[in-house]
C-alpha cells in the first residue's frame, strides 16, 4: 500500500482496501458477487467508467481527441469508439488518462460513505492503470483463453471472435496479472467459495 500522505486518493488504516481484476471474460463480476453476499461492498469501476461518458467535459474532450468519427447522432457510439482504442495503444492510453481519475474520485467518494470493514472496487486494468498500489490485498480472477473467448460470445454475441482476441491483447497478459496477485482464484468452473 501507498503512503497514505502521498497518496491522491482515500485511504482508511481501519478499512482493508481491496481490488479484484482479471482479463476480459475471467467472470471477475461473478466472483464479485460471492463477496456482496459475505458483506463486502463492490465498486464497478468498469460500469462506472462507462457512466463518466455522460458528462458533457468527457464527451467533448472525446470529440476532441477524435472528432465526428465515434460519434453516431450527437452521441458517442461505443463500438466505432472501441474500434478506434482497442487498434491503437496511444489512443487508448489517452482515454484511460481521461476516464481512470474521475473513476478513482467517484470510488474515493464512494468508499467513504461505507461502513463495512472491507470495500472493494472491480475493475479490469487494475495493473495498467498503477491503480494497484492503492490497495491492501490484489485478487485476481483467471480463466482459460478457450473459457474467457466462449463467455465473451454469449455475451456479446455481436463481437466476431477476431475482435474478441484483439479486446483480450490490448489488456496486459493473464499470467503477468496472476503473477503479480496476492491471491490468484481459478474460475474456469465451479467456484468453491472463500473468505478474506
Amino acid at each position: 500500500m501507498t503512503n497514505p500522505k502521498s497518496s491522491p486518493f482515500i485511504y482508511d488504516k481501519r478499512m482493508k482496501n481491496v481490488a479484484i481484476t482479471g482479463g476480459i471474460g475471467t467472470g471477475k463480476t461473478y466472483i464479485s458477487q460471492f463477496f456482496v453476499q459475505m458483506g463486502i461492498p463492490v465498486f464497478y469501476a468498469d460500469e462506472e467508467a462507462k457512466n463518466c461518458y455522460e458528462d458533457p467535459k468527457i464527451i467533448a474532450a472525446i470529440q476532441a481527441l477524435f472528432g465526428d468519427k465515434v460519434f453516431t447522432d450527437k452521441k458517442i457510439d461505443f463500438k466505432k469508439l472501441a474500434e478506434c482504442v482497442f487498434q491503437n495503444s496511444g489512443k487508448r492510453e489517452l482515454i484511460n488518462q481521461l476516464i481512470h481519475p474521475v473513476v478513482m474520485e467517484r470510488f474515493e467518494a464512494w468508499a467513504a460513505e461505507q461502513q463495512a470493514p472491507s470495500v472493494m472496487m472491480e475493475t479490469a486494468i487494475l495493473y495498467e492503470n498503477g491503480l494497484d498500489k492503492f490497495f491492501d490485498l490484489v485478487i485476481v480472477v483467471d480463466a482459460p483463453m478457450d473459457v474467457r473467448i466462449e463467455r465473451i460470445k454469449k455475451r456479446t454475441p455481436s463481437l466476431t471472435e477476431e475482435e474478441i482476441r484483439n479486446r483480450i491483447q490490448a489488456q496486459m497478459p493473464q499470467e503477468e496479472k496472476c503473477r503479480r496477485a496476492d491471491l490468484v482464484i481459478d474460475n474456469s468452473g465451479q467456484w468453491s467459495g472463500g473468505r478474506l
